[in-house]
């Protein structure tokens, strides 16, 4: 039996992962996790994915329990900014396409929407409660959508049928220390230490962790949370890590945690604002905004790019801290080498324009414990697990490079290239077919990575990837249930306005 795991690093990948296996494997497996005290985190302020919520409720913790101590807000959707033309911008939120008929909504638009008004306002719900800056829940506490709310018990992302309305924006660190705390009081190990030394026995597995204070530390399987160094996974056992900055250059972040001055409301999105060598994120916290820009510095030096983020998001503010990060884009071929297994930044990590960050570690440590080993050590398990992270990652790889190729903005050397560069060649194939009709279950990437085909098409049409008619067989099909439809979305949205509090006055309430 495995019955120790040793964890190297903590931040936000590190105690997600002792949390989880806690809850998973209560005190049949030891867990122990080792940090630095001088390393620093990359967290700035994290968005995420809505399936976020299978985790806590993996946990048993309820968000009114952990979201108010983690500086915690909603998240409906991403509102891109700009990379069409100045001044336009569109959602992309969680939200699935009502069908009539047969065909989704986004088809019937092609064929019977108001050209005037955007795809997003026509045929999303959701569009409307970003727009009023609305909270998802009612000041009792209730959802807007019927029938979703609850806890999923000891579920994971395979098990979501329906997709949930809302994701989280939070402090990163604070979420951290949340599930620090949480992890400790169920058993967790906490060293706080230097790393001296990585062991390898004569298989060329690990051995032990040797550190300052606490001499070596000892277990079955280790698991590298050490960020970009990938200490384990990538210095000591020599993993391969494949570039994908041929097709996202983006390599650089620059980052600003910036005060609001209006403390009365706050938008349930986050902001994805195209610049001139990149795109510059708005993440809304409870008092505070997180700011960053993602960047090419083929295209700009990194103060050229602190300067563009300040004069965007806070001029006359030069006394506010930058955090200046390089991130490393790509993946390793096998996250999970002989007794090793990454999880977070030291796997994979792709630029977080559509906040897969916490995503990726989530969907790693779910299949950990899915395929979590034996003495045996089942080369079987370890090769399954490799292969659904790869392609969890490769697929956010080629629904990024969409965003890129499907952008009609062309006013600078950066976003020149961006039509040009290369992509994956299957991506190729399908954006030839987006331009004659939307995609479905069976046209965009293949194997799981947390988007729908609803997410394909949204993004597509909001960039201005349309199709040039819509599909022919709804030339022979009776519109009217189709247009009451419309009808539906447009009354639905009023109601939930209507209805609902701002986001800010729920996360007051809720905030004491």
């Amino acid at each position: 039996m495995i019955r120790s795991v040793v964890i190297v690093g903590g931040g936000t990948a590190g105690w997600m992962t002792a949390s989880y296996l806690k809850a998973a494997f209560g005190e049949r497996v030891d867990v122990t996790l080792v940090e630095s005290a001088q390393v620093s985190r990359i967290g700035v302020g994290e968005a995420t994915f809505s399936t976020l919520r299978h985790f806590f409720d993996y946990l048993g913790l309820d968000e009114a329990e952990w979201l108010p101590k983690c500086a915690g807000g909603y998240k409906l959707g991403i509102r891109f900014e700009n990379w069409s033309a100045p001044g336009e911008y569109f959602y992309h939120p969680f939200e699935r396409l009502r069908v009539v008929d047969g065909f989704s909504l986004a088809d019937w638009w092609l064929r019977l929407g108001d050209r005037n008004r955007p795809f997003d306002r026509e045929c999303f719900v959701t569009t409307a409660l970003c727009e009023a800056k609305r909270s998802p829940r009612m000041m009792d506490g209730s959802l807007f959508v019927s029938g979703l709310d609850g806890s999923l018990g000891k579920s994971t992302l395979a098990e979501q049928r329906a997709q949930f309305p809302y994701a989280y924006h939070f402090d990163a660190d604070a979420v951290a220390r949340f599930l620090a705390e949480y992890a400790v009081e169920r058993g967790v190990r906490h060293v706080i230490d230097n790393v001296a030394h990585i062991g390898l026995d004569e298989r060329g597995w690990i051995s032990h962790v040797r550190t300052e204070a606490h001499g070596d530390l000892t277990g079955d399987l280790y698991v590298d949370c050490t960020g970009f160094r990938g200490l384990l996974i990538n210095q000591t056992l020599g993993g391969e890590f494949i570039s994908f900055q041929d097709v996202l250059p983006n390599n650089r972040a620059v980052a600003l945690r910036v005060p609001r001055d209006e403390v009365t409301e706050m938008n349930p999105y986050t902001t994805a604002a195209a610049a001139s060598a990149g795109w510059i994120w708005t993440i809304p916290l409870f008092r505070r905004n997180g700011n960053g820009y993602v960047y090419s510095d083929e295209f700009i030096t990194p103060e050229q790019a602190e300067r563009e983020l300040r004069e965007a998001v806070a001029p006359g503010r030069d006394d506010l801290p930058a955090n200046h990060i390089r991130m490393r884009i790509g993946r390793n071929e096998e996250s999970w080498i002989n007794n090793c297994v990454a999880v977070g930044l030291s796997s994979a990590f792709v630029e977080p324009l559509e906040s897969t960050g916490i995503f990726f570690i989530q969907h790693a440590i779910e299949q950990l414990v899915k395929y979590f080993p034996d003495e045996r050590w089942d080369p079987m398990l370890r090769r399954e697990w490799n292969r659904r992270v790869a392609h969890a990652v490769d697929g956010v790889k080629e629904f990024l490079v969409l965003h890129y190729k499907s952008a009609r903005r062309e006013d600078t050397p950066y976003w020149k290239e961006a039509k040009d560069r290369a992509m994956p060649d299957a991506l190729a194939g399908r954006l030839e077919l987006a331009g004659s009709v939307l995609l479905d279950e069976e046209t965009v990437y293949p194997y799981f990575h947390g988007f729908e085909p609803y997410s394909w098409n949204t993004m597509n049409l909001g960039l201005g990837n349309v199709p040039a008619a819509p599909r022919p067989a709804l030339e022979h099909i009776d519109p009217a249930a189709a247009r009451a439809e419309f009808a539906r979305v447009r009354a639905d949205a009023e109601a939930m306005v209507a209805a609902l509090p701002s986001c800010y006055e729920y996360l007051a309430a809720i905030n004491g």
